[in-house]
């Protein structure tokens, strides 16, 4: 099989490990609403305009939208409710230890939903990807106070995020990974701004909503967030899951907080422990196990791999 799919997988993580940096950023001007709205607008525009000039194909017809509804769903609606919801609630130590349980949630909805057959040498490498960002955030996690509402809001996120890989799985046997990563970003786009809005216009303060789109400060934290985070990583998500078993994509997700913990090493000036660099080549490892110690599933599901 070819290497490209664990390339995009790697990528999408690396894209998604610095977005922590320009979110930081932005939230120093914007809200909540305002960054997830804006973000997925100019997400869906950019998509929008790659189609209009026919860089990119998408047909989606009757039959592809119920499972591209489904998909949007789970991500990007759901996934970053519970997220935001309970990063805002939480740590960031907590956060990055319990987002990590989603290789082990995929695994295991891959096996009941899609039948595969995990290999003890993946169990294992799954395993470790996630003792390695336990690792990553354990210098941290001793020093922070616990919410139940925010631990709970990001296992919604940890289910969210591992059924997204399910689903998406599922429907790219009808859609291309251009058209549902097209649909994610339209429909992200006009739910947390139809959100935002009617939140802002509650609150009688809907000018300021829309400053967002005019302040410079924040317009290239935007841009990364909606054209990188957005449209190209959540791109070769899809395509990797296209090509891939959801259980082989998923352990990529545990690249992410070791690409966050040295970004903020190299641009912030954060600390890095001695146990938090064991955990990042634990991490490491434990994504190569996965890629390169498995083959081929013998469940496999086999339609996906000519497309």
């Amino acid at each position: 099989m070819s290497r490209l799919p664990y390339v995009a997988s790697a990528a999408s993580a690396v894209i998604f490990g610095f977005s922590f940096l320009f979110t930081k950023s932005a939230l120093e001007s914007l809200d909540m609403f305002q960054l997830l709205g804006s973000r997925f607008l100019v997400a869906a525009v950019f998509m929008r305009v790659l189609r209009a000039l026919k860089l990119i194909k998408v047909e989606i017809t009757s039959i592809k939208v119920k499972d591209l509804m489904i998909v949007a769903i789970f991500q990007p609606i759901l996934y970053f409710i519970f997220e935001t919801s309970g990063v805002d609630r939480t740590s960031a130590s907590e956060s990055g230890i319990l987002i990590a349980l989603i290789p082990v949630a995929v695994a295991i909805f891959a096996a009941w939903i899609l039948k595969e057959r995990l290999r003890f040498w993946q169990w294992m490498s799954v395993m470790a990807s996630v003792g390695g960002v336990v690792l990553i955030t354990l210098p941290r996690f001793q020093d922070s106070s616990r919410s139940l509402i925010g631990i709970v809001a990001l296992l919604g996120a940890v289910l969210a995020g591992a059924l997204y890989q399910i689903v998406s799985k599922k429907a790219s046997g009808r859609s291309s990974p251009v058209e549902v990563t097209y649909m994610m970003m339209w429909v992200g786009a006009l739910f947390f701004n139809i959100l935002g809005i009617w939140n802002y216009s509650w609150a009688s303060k809907l000018p300021s909503y829309f400053s967002a789109f005019v302040r410079t400060d924040t317009l290239f934290a935007i841009l990364y967030l909606g054209i990188l985070s957005s449209v190209v990583a959540f791109f070769c998500m899809n395509y990797a899951l296209s090509r891939l078993t959801p259980s082989k994509t998923a352990v990529f997700i545990n690249l992410t907080p070791v690409v966050s913990v040295l970004a903020g090493v190299l641009f912030r000036g954060e600390s890095f422990a001695p146990v938090q660099f064991l955990g990042a080549t634990v991490v490491v490892l434990g994504v190569w196990g996965v890629g390169s110690g498995s083959g081929t599933m013998s469940n496999e599901i086999t339609r996906n791999e000519a497309c």
